[in-house]
Protein backbone atom coordinates (compact mmCIF):
# COMPACT_ATOMS: atom_id res chain seq x y z
CA UNK A 1 0.00 0.00 0.00
CA UNK A 2 0.83 3.62 -0.65
CA UNK A 3 0.15 6.71 1.00
CA UNK A 4 -0.38 9.76 -0.69
CA UNK A 5 -0.62 13.19 0.57
CA UNK A 6 -1.61 16.08 -1.42
CA UNK A 7 -0.69 19.17 0.73
CA UNK A 8 -2.72 22.25 -0.52
CA UNK A 9 -2.78 25.57 0.81
CA UNK A 10 -6.19 25.39 1.82
CA UNK A 11 -6.41 21.40 2.74
CA UNK A 12 -4.73 18.38 2.86
CA UNK A 13 -6.08 15.22 0.20
CA UNK A 14 -4.60 11.99 1.39
CA UNK A 15 -5.29 8.47 0.30
CA UNK A 16 -4.04 5.20 -0.06
CA UNK A 17 -3.34 2.88 -2.92
CA UNK A 18 -3.19 -0.76 -3.08
CA UNK A 19 -2.29 -2.72 -6.33
CA UNK A 20 -3.57 0.97 -8.08
CA UNK A 21 -6.96 0.80 -5.96
CA UNK A 22 -7.91 4.42 -3.85
CA UNK A 23 -9.43 2.22 -0.87
CA UNK A 24 -8.87 5.51 1.38
CA UNK A 25 -9.38 9.32 1.05
CA UNK A 26 -9.36 11.87 3.73
CA UNK A 27 -8.96 15.41 3.69
CA UNK A 28 -7.84 17.91 6.56
CA UNK A 29 -7.76 21.46 6.76
CA UNK A 30 -4.60 22.33 6.31
CA UNK A 31 -2.29 25.52 8.68
CA UNK A 32 0.51 27.50 7.88
CA UNK A 33 2.21 25.62 10.34
CA UNK A 34 1.98 22.06 12.16
CA UNK A 35 4.27 19.65 13.55
CA UNK A 36 5.46 16.42 13.40
CA UNK A 37 3.52 14.84 16.10
CA UNK A 38 0.45 16.71 14.85
CA UNK A 39 1.01 15.19 11.40
CA UNK A 40 2.05 11.76 12.30
CA UNK A 41 -0.49 11.38 15.12
CA UNK A 42 -3.30 12.67 12.87
CA UNK A 43 -2.29 10.21 9.69
CA UNK A 44 -2.02 7.32 12.14
CA UNK A 45 -5.41 8.15 13.67
CA UNK A 46 -7.02 8.42 9.97
CA UNK A 47 -5.91 5.04 8.83
CA UNK A 48 -7.08 3.03 12.26
CA UNK A 49 -10.35 4.59 11.85
CA UNK A 50 -10.69 3.33 8.22
CA UNK A 51 -9.29 0.04 9.24
CA UNK A 52 -5.95 0.38 7.30
CA UNK A 53 -2.96 -0.90 8.56
CA UNK A 54 -0.47 1.88 8.79
CA UNK A 55 2.27 -1.29 9.65
CA UNK A 56 1.55 -2.38 5.91
CA UNK A 57 2.74 0.95 4.47
CA UNK A 58 5.04 0.22 1.67
CA UNK A 59 5.62 3.98 0.82
CA UNK A 60 4.45 7.63 1.48
CA UNK A 61 4.14 9.87 -2.14
CA UNK A 62 3.49 13.89 -1.30
CA UNK A 63 3.52 16.40 -3.48
CA UNK A 64 3.15 20.25 -1.33
CA UNK A 65 2.97 23.66 -2.83
CA UNK A 66 3.83 24.48 0.89
CA UNK A 67 7.27 24.60 1.32
CA UNK A 68 7.20 25.76 5.23
CA UNK A 69 5.33 22.31 5.90
CA UNK A 70 7.66 20.04 4.61
CA UNK A 71 9.93 19.78 7.55
CA UNK A 72 7.17 18.89 9.68
CA UNK A 73 5.41 16.32 6.78
CA UNK A 74 9.11 14.64 6.28
CA UNK A 75 9.69 14.36 10.07
CA UNK A 76 6.09 12.91 11.02
CA UNK A 77 6.32 10.48 8.48
CA UNK A 78 9.81 9.07 9.48
CA UNK A 79 9.26 9.05 13.63
CA UNK A 80 5.09 7.43 12.91
CA UNK A 81 5.95 5.39 10.25
CA UNK A 82 9.64 4.86 9.88
CA UNK A 83 9.42 6.00 5.92
CA UNK A 84 11.26 8.78 4.29
CA UNK A 85 8.62 9.86 1.92
CA UNK A 86 9.06 10.37 -1.61
CA UNK A 87 8.50 14.58 -2.51
CA UNK A 88 7.41 15.01 -6.01
CA UNK A 89 9.94 18.09 -6.73
CA UNK A 90 11.72 19.24 -9.43
CA UNK A 91 14.65 16.70 -10.75
CA UNK A 92 12.50 13.45 -9.84
CA UNK A 93 11.52 11.44 -12.90
CA UNK A 94 8.26 11.95 -13.85
CA UNK A 95 7.89 10.70 -17.99
CA UNK A 96 6.88 14.52 -18.95
CA UNK A 97 8.83 16.61 -21.38
CA UNK A 98 8.66 19.86 -19.03
CA UNK A 99 8.89 22.95 -21.36
CA UNK A 100 8.43 25.78 -18.66
CA UNK A 101 10.88 28.45 -19.20
CA UNK A 102 12.07 27.45 -15.41
CA UNK A 103 10.74 24.29 -14.94
CA UNK A 104 11.65 24.92 -11.09
CA UNK A 105 8.53 26.69 -11.09
CA UNK A 106 5.65 24.31 -11.68
CA UNK A 107 3.74 23.48 -9.13
CA UNK A 108 3.97 19.84 -7.82
CA UNK A 109 0.21 19.36 -7.66
CA UNK A 110 0.08 20.65 -11.63
CA UNK A 111 3.04 17.59 -11.87
CA UNK A 112 1.19 14.91 -10.26
CA UNK A 113 -2.47 15.67 -12.40
CA UNK A 114 0.01 15.64 -15.28
CA UNK A 115 1.32 12.02 -15.35
CA UNK A 116 -1.80 10.95 -14.06
CA UNK A 117 -3.68 11.95 -17.16
CA UNK A 118 -1.10 11.23 -19.52
CA UNK A 119 -0.85 7.47 -17.87
CA UNK A 120 -4.86 6.99 -18.30
CA UNK A 121 -5.40 8.84 -21.56
CA UNK A 122 -2.11 8.44 -23.68
CA UNK A 123 -1.61 10.01 -27.06
CA UNK A 124 -4.29 12.75 -26.26
CA UNK A 125 -3.77 16.76 -26.29
CA UNK A 126 -4.85 17.10 -22.64
CA UNK A 127 -6.11 20.12 -20.83
CA UNK A 128 -6.71 20.05 -17.09
CA UNK A 129 -8.73 22.40 -15.24
CA UNK A 130 -8.11 22.06 -11.58
CA UNK A 131 -10.39 23.85 -8.98
CA UNK A 132 -8.54 24.17 -5.94
CA UNK A 133 -7.42 27.16 -4.04
CA UNK A 134 -6.53 29.20 -7.26
CA UNK A 135 -8.22 27.52 -10.65
CA UNK A 136 -5.01 26.13 -12.79
CA UNK A 137 -4.82 24.75 -16.29
CA UNK A 138 -2.16 22.54 -17.38
CA UNK A 139 -1.31 21.88 -21.27
CA UNK A 140 -0.07 18.63 -22.45
CA UNK A 141 0.60 17.62 -25.61
CA UNK A 142 -0.22 13.81 -26.84
CA UNK A 143 3.86 13.88 -26.81
CA UNK A 144 3.63 14.32 -23.42
CA UNK A 145 5.19 17.51 -23.08
CA UNK A 146 4.12 19.89 -20.16
CA UNK A 147 3.48 22.90 -22.64
CA UNK A 148 2.40 25.39 -19.85
CA UNK A 149 -0.37 26.32 -18.29
CA UNK A 150 -2.82 29.03 -16.88
CA UNK A 151 -3.43 30.06 -13.13
CA UNK A 152 -6.44 32.45 -11.88
CA UNK A 153 -8.14 33.01 -8.46
CA UNK A 154 -10.06 30.14 -7.44
CA UNK A 155 -13.92 30.31 -6.34
CA UNK A 156 -13.19 30.11 -2.74
CA UNK A 157 -10.73 32.86 -3.09
CA UNK A 158 -12.59 35.00 -5.29
CA UNK A 159 -15.60 34.96 -2.48
CA UNK A 160 -13.68 36.13 0.47
CA UNK A 161 -12.02 38.43 -1.59
CA UNK A 162 -15.53 40.10 -2.07
CA UNK A 163 -15.91 39.46 1.41
CA UNK A 164 -13.29 41.09 2.51
CA UNK A 165 -13.27 44.43 0.58
CA UNK A 166 -16.70 45.56 -0.12
CA UNK A 167 -18.55 45.96 3.70
CA UNK A 168 -21.94 45.35 2.53
CA UNK A 169 -21.80 42.13 1.16
CA UNK A 170 -21.87 38.65 2.94
CA UNK A 171 -20.09 34.92 2.59
CA UNK A 172 -22.52 33.07 0.63
CA UNK A 173 -22.75 29.76 -0.16
CA UNK A 174 -20.85 28.06 -3.08
CA UNK A 175 -23.11 26.99 -5.60
CA UNK A 176 -25.06 27.19 -8.78
CA UNK A 177 -27.77 29.44 -8.93
CA UNK A 178 -31.11 28.60 -10.93
CA UNK A 179 -30.97 31.67 -13.26
CA UNK A 180 -27.51 33.88 -14.12
CA UNK A 181 -29.44 36.76 -12.75
CA UNK A 182 -29.80 37.14 -9.31
CA UNK A 183 -32.78 38.34 -7.53
CA UNK A 184 -31.05 39.23 -4.38
CA UNK A 185 -27.51 40.24 -3.31
CA UNK A 186 -26.62 36.58 -2.57
CA UNK A 187 -27.73 34.92 -6.02
CA UNK A 188 -25.99 37.53 -7.39
CA UNK A 189 -22.60 36.82 -5.53
CA UNK A 190 -23.35 32.76 -5.74
CA UNK A 191 -24.39 33.61 -10.01
CA UNK A 192 -20.89 35.54 -10.65
CA UNK A 193 -18.57 32.88 -8.82
CA UNK A 194 -20.58 30.09 -10.40
CA UNK A 195 -21.43 31.70 -13.99
CA UNK A 196 -17.74 33.32 -14.13
CA UNK A 197 -15.99 30.43 -13.57
CA UNK A 198 -17.71 28.71 -16.08
CA UNK A 199 -17.28 31.96 -18.40
CA UNK A 200 -13.69 31.21 -18.18
CA UNK A 201 -12.86 27.87 -18.71
CA UNK A 202 -14.95 27.73 -21.86
CA UNK A 203 -12.66 31.19 -23.09
CA UNK A 204 -9.96 29.53 -22.01
CA UNK A 205 -10.15 26.10 -23.08
CA UNK A 206 -10.94 27.71 -26.80
CA UNK A 207 -8.39 29.79 -26.99
CA UNK A 208 -5.73 27.01 -25.70
CA UNK A 209 -7.12 24.51 -28.37
CA UNK A 210 -6.45 27.13 -31.13
CA UNK A 211 -2.82 28.88 -29.21
CA UNK A 212 -1.36 25.06 -28.34
CA UNK A 213 -2.66 22.21 -31.13
CA UNK A 214 -3.85 24.37 -34.05
CA UNK A 215 -7.82 23.34 -33.21
CA UNK A 216 -6.80 19.48 -32.69
CA UNK A 217 -8.90 17.66 -30.65
CA UNK A 218 -8.15 17.71 -27.21
CA UNK A 219 -9.18 15.62 -23.98
CA UNK A 220 -10.33 18.26 -21.43
CA UNK A 221 -10.21 16.74 -17.53
CA UNK A 222 -11.87 18.77 -14.59
CA UNK A 223 -10.52 18.19 -11.09
CA UNK A 224 -9.98 19.28 -7.28
CA UNK A 225 -12.31 19.90 -4.24
CA UNK A 226 -14.81 22.06 -6.37
CA UNK A 227 -14.77 20.46 -9.74
CA UNK A 228 -18.28 18.51 -9.14
CA UNK A 229 -20.01 22.01 -8.96
CA UNK A 230 -19.40 22.25 -12.71
CA UNK A 231 -20.35 18.44 -13.57
CA UNK A 232 -23.63 19.97 -15.45
CA UNK A 233 -21.65 22.47 -17.55
CA UNK A 234 -20.49 20.32 -20.62
CA UNK A 235 -16.79 21.53 -19.84
CA UNK A 236 -15.23 18.29 -19.54
CA UNK A 237 -14.67 15.07 -20.67
CA UNK A 238 -14.43 13.52 -17.60
CA UNK A 239 -14.11 14.79 -13.98
CA UNK A 240 -12.01 12.98 -11.66
CA UNK A 241 -11.29 14.53 -8.69
CA UNK A 242 -8.94 12.50 -7.36
CA UNK A 243 -6.70 12.71 -10.31
CA UNK A 244 -3.49 14.56 -8.10
CA UNK A 245 -3.38 11.53 -5.78
CA UNK A 246 -3.39 8.61 -8.39
CA UNK A 247 -0.22 11.22 -10.34
CA UNK A 248 1.88 10.58 -6.49
CA UNK A 249 0.55 6.98 -6.66
CA UNK A 250 2.52 6.55 -10.31
CA UNK A 251 5.57 8.57 -9.59
CA UNK A 252 6.33 7.23 -6.30
CA UNK A 253 6.67 3.77 -8.56
CA UNK A 254 8.56 5.94 -11.36
CA UNK A 255 11.28 6.96 -9.03
CA UNK A 256 11.04 3.19 -7.18
CA UNK A 257 10.78 1.02 -10.04
CA UNK A 258 12.35 -1.90 -7.43
CA UNK A 259 9.03 -1.92 -5.73
CA UNK A 260 6.71 -2.41 -8.51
Amino acid sequence: MILCLDVGNTQLHGGVFQDDELIVQFRKTSRLQFSSDEIGIFLRTVLRENKVDADGLKGISICSVVPDLNHSLRSGCIKYFGKEPFFLKAGVKTGLKIKYRNPLEVGSDRIANAISATKMFPNKNIIIVDFGTATTFCVISKAKEYLGGIILPGVRISMEVLESNAAQLPTVEIRKTETVIGKSTIESIQSGLFYGQVGIVKELKSRIIKEAFEGEDSFIIGTGGFSSLFENEGLFDVIIPTLVLKGLNTAYFLNNEQEK
